[in-house]
């Protein structure tokens, strides 16, 4: 354990760790599917759904750790089709908010009672299936390795481990408070409608800083 952290710079946790706050407080496919589950079938089941993100969380995170980035490094076109790929899902999820009638985060449709097993299967794949981790794990998160410390894959383990703490916890409490924030928001539609524009808007301009970044990828 002191290896690992000895190899992994003060400076890039707390970078990672700011990035990571933002993204998961920005609404997202998980953050969405979450807080459906948890208004639609109790907090149980949202934090059941949670698990399955978690572990989409930790596919990502073994597969950076294992070097994939370094495919994107070597094949620039691919990145860049990940990269605009991600842009225009998360632009068509910004359409979907703002849009006449649109769902706001807090507003979701019903879904159906569903069983524990198909809980957590159903948030893994939502997670694995979101571009915005994709990218996370794709471009952002290699830009802290620092290569001339030496156990890159270590760093990358520390950094991801650093990253899924912080979405886990942040997510854990919106699905905990999805249904009285629902509620507070039902009853006062003017703040619903600021809060389904504020989420167009944020995923708006996610989607504009991915595809018009010019960094490259580098090889964890």
């Amino acid at each position: 354990m002191d290896a690992l952290t000895s190899a992994v710079d003060a400076q890039a946790v707390l970078g990672i760790a700011a990035v990571a706050t933002g993204m998961v407080l920005s609404p997202g496919p998980n953050m969405i599917y979450l807080v459906s589950r948890s208004i639609t079938q109790g907090r149980r089941a949202g934090l059941l759904s949670l698990t399955g993100v978690a572990a989409g969380f930790l596919v990502y995170l073994a597969a950076v750790t294992a070097g994939i980035t370094a495919v994107f490094a070597l094949v620039p076109l691919l990145y860049t089709a990940v990269k605009l790929a991600g842009a225009a899902y998360l632009l068509r999820l910004a359409w979907q908010a703002v849009r006449p009638g649109g769902t706001a985060v807090f507003a979701p449709q019903q879904l159906p009672q569903d069983p524990p097993r198909r809980l957590v299967a159903m948030g893994f794949l939502t997670c694995l299936l979101n571009p915005k981790i994709a990218i996370m794990y794709v471009s952002l998160l290699p830009q802290f390795v620092r290569p001339e410390r030496g156990h890159v894959a270590e760093q990358s383990l520390v950094l991801g481990l650093t990253q899924i703490a912080i979405a886990v916890t942040v997510n854990g409490l919106i699905a905990m408070s999805a249904g009285t924030v629902a509620g507070f928001l039902a009853r006062r539609p003017a703040w619903l409608r600021v809060q389904r524009y504020a989420m167009g808007t944020v995923l708006a301009g996610i989607a504009v800083r991915i595809a018009t970044d010019r960094a490259k990828a580098v090889a964890a």
